[in-house]
């Protein structure tokens, strides 16, 4: 092996690393046992280390969840926006959005429990995130309705802000669907489907 190879496989993990190790175990360890099942225990378990060294980086197990919703969204919303870039027309940016949206929750189905399952076991959490950056990020899909109205692409008479919850809501209930069937199946596959329905039914 090279020298510095050797040096890169012996090195310790530092601060950023064991924070990012102890976060995707606490993904595993909640879409498994549950949320509220769940103990910071056995994330650190997970994790290979000591319970004492969740708490270097979390304040609690509510933190770990929050950290998991926060850095998941603040990906989602960059990659959204970035997939924007080259597009032509409000519905060819909903494509890329709903494209985006399921490709990332069907990349990582410990994750998309997490989401869609033990995020919404309390209603303390949904009031939180719902006024986070989950409104950011049906912001983003609400201009992209109001765009789509100013080029005479959807309906005048659409409310821009109800549109975007029904198209998010259309992608969550796949996601939802996805984790619960029995059948293995290409999640992002029904990006495209999920466009032309909702875009028939704004369509100018």
């Amino acid at each position: 092996m090279p020298v510095a190879a050797s040096r890169r496989a012996a090195r310790p993990a530092g601060p950023a690393d064991k924070r990012e190790l102890i976060l995707k175990a606490a993904v595993r360890t909640f879409a498994s046992r549950g949320f509220f099942g769940a103990q910071v225990a056995d994330v650190a378990r997970a994790a290979g280390v000591a319970a004492g060294t969740v708490y270097l980086y979390f304040r609690s197990k509510d933190d770990l969840l929050v950290s998991i919703f926060e850095r998941n969204m603040e990906e989602a919303i960059a990659e959204g926006r970035a997939a924007l870039a080259g597009a032509t027309g409000a519905a060819d940016r909903l494509r890329r959005i709903a494209r985006v949206h399921l490709g990332r929750l069907g990349r990582d189905r410990d994750m998309t429990v997490v989401f869609q399952v033990e995020l919404r076991q309390s209603t303390k959490f949904m009031e939180q995130f719902s006024s986070s950056l989950l409104r950011d990020y049906l912001g983003d899909i609400r201009d992209v309705i109001a765009e789509g109205q100013a080029t005479g692409e959807f309906r005048a008479d659409l409310n821009p802000r109800l549109a975007a919850k029904v198209f998010f809501g259309a992608l969550d209930e796949m996601a939802t669907n996805w984790i619960l069937s029995r059948r293995r199946y290409s999640l992002v596959a029904d990006a495209d489907a999920i466009v032309d329905l909702f875009v028939k039914g704004v369509g100018a």
